[in-house]
C-alpha cells in the first residue's frame, strides 16, 4: 500500500511540473494571453481598504525604500533607528508611543507621489490586533540624502469600523476582462 502511495505522489508531482523549457498546462477556458500581463501594461499593486493602492506608487525606488526603513523602525518601536535620526527626540518617542497604543503586528505602505513642495508623500497604515492608525509620511531628499520629515497620524480607531468604512471595499478591475 505505501509503494503504490509512494508512485501516486511521484507520478502527480511529475506530471504538474514543467521545466523552462516546456510550456506550462492549459488552465482551461482562460486563453494564456489572459493571464499573464502584456508588454508595457503597468503592473497592479494591491489595493488596501483604508489607504489606497500599495506599491510604489510615483516615488523613485530609492524614496519607496528609504519610506519601507522608516515604517519598519516604527513597527519595531526603535525610536533610536537611522532612519528616524532627522527628528527630534520628542517626535521619535511620540511616534513610537501613539503606535504602541494599538500594538502592531504589521503595517502597508501606499504608493507615494511628489508633492508641490517637492516633499514625497506615503500613505501608511499601521495594523494591530483590533486597532489601526493609518496616516501620511512625508520624506525629502536634501543634500544628497533621504530624510524623514513628518509623519501625521489619524486617532486610532477599530479595524472593524476601518472596514466598514472603506471606499474601497472589492476591486474587480483585474477580472473586467472577462465579463
Amino acid at each position: 500500500m505505501r509503494v503504490f502511495i509512494i508512485v501516486v505522489f511521484f507520478t502527480l508531482c511529475s506530471a504538474f511540473a514543467f521545466s523552462q523549457d516546456q510550456t506550462p498546462m492549459a488552465r482551461g477556458s482562460v486563453p494564456e494571453a489572459l493571464l499573464r500581463p502584456q508588454r508595457g501594461e503597468t503592473p497592479r499593486y494591491p489595493i488596501d481598504t483604508v489607504i489606497g493602492e500599495l506599491g510604489r506608487g510615483n516615488a523613485t525606488e530609492a524614496a519607496y525604500n528609504f519610506a519601507v526603513s522608516i515604517c519598519e523602525a516604527l513597527l519595531a518601536g526603535d525610536a533610536s533607528a537611522a532612519p528616524l535620526s532627522s527628528l527630534s527626540t520628542t517626535d521619535r518617542n511620540r511616534y513610537v508611543s501613539t503606535l504602541d497604543l494599538i500594538a502592531p503586528l504589521s503595517y502597508r505602505l501606499g504608493g507615494g507621489r511628489e508633492e508641490a513642495d517637492g516633499a514625497i508623500s506615503f500613505l501608511v497604515r499601521y495594523i494591530g490586533k483590533d486597532q489601526g492608525i493609518s496616516g501620511e509620511l512625508y520624506i525629502r531628499f536634501l543634500q544628497g540624502r533621504w530624510i524623514f520629515e513628518e509623519l501625521l497620524l489619524d486617532d486610532a480607531r477599530s479595524r472593524e469600523v476601518e472596514q466598514q468604512e472603506s471606499v474601497y471595499r472589492y476591486d474587480f478591475n483585474p477580472y473586467e476582462r472577462f465579463f
